[in-house]
């Protein structure tokens, strides 16, 4: 199975690697106290607390594996080689809604940095998607649960 690359920023390769560390010293060390609490309760067959934090450590240990895989292929997106002429994971781009007539700024940024509320779109979401590779003034088609949304790149940034 080929692993898939996960294009990101430096700031996102950073804050990842930041959670990771904070969980593999910070909660890794509370879930085992948890369990070591646990288990001075007694008989483990009939211990909801050492169930409840077995599950804990579980959870845990697969979210720390998940982060240690993704920043193994993950490819830090050199802002200085970003261009102000085609859309690419990184850029700022403003959008105007052309049935609207609203006008957005979105970062495109990779799937692991989305975050909607902050207005940084995944390159791997219609928006990013439709998005890429275009240029100031083309007119994108975004398809949405409430149909297609035609929108036009009004400007391109780092």
């Amino acid at each position: 199975m080929a692993v898939k690359k996960v294009r990101m920023s430096a700031e996102g390769y950073k804050k990842l690697e930041q959670e990771l560390e904070y969980l593999i010293t910070v909660r890794r060390a509370e879930v085992a106290q948890k369990l070591k609490e646990a288990r001075a309760f007694g008989d483990l067959s009939e211990n909801a607390e050492y169930d409840e934090a077995k599950n804990e450590q579980g959870i845990l240990e697969a979210k720390i594996q998940e982060m240690e895989l993704t920043i193994a292929n993950a490819v830090v997106v050199d802002e200085s080689e970003l261009s102000n002429d085609e859309i690419g994971v990184g850029s700022y781009v403003t959008l105007k809604d052309l049935e609207l007539d609203e006008e957005m700024t979105v970062q495109i940024v990779g799937s692991t940095e989305a975050d909607p509320d902050s207005n940084k779109i995944s390159e791997d979401a219609p928006i990013g998607i439709a998005a890429l590779k275009k240029k100031v003034g083309d007119i994108i088609e975004v398809e949405a649960p409430i149909g297609i949304i035609k929108m036009e790149i009004l400007a391109i940034g780092k």
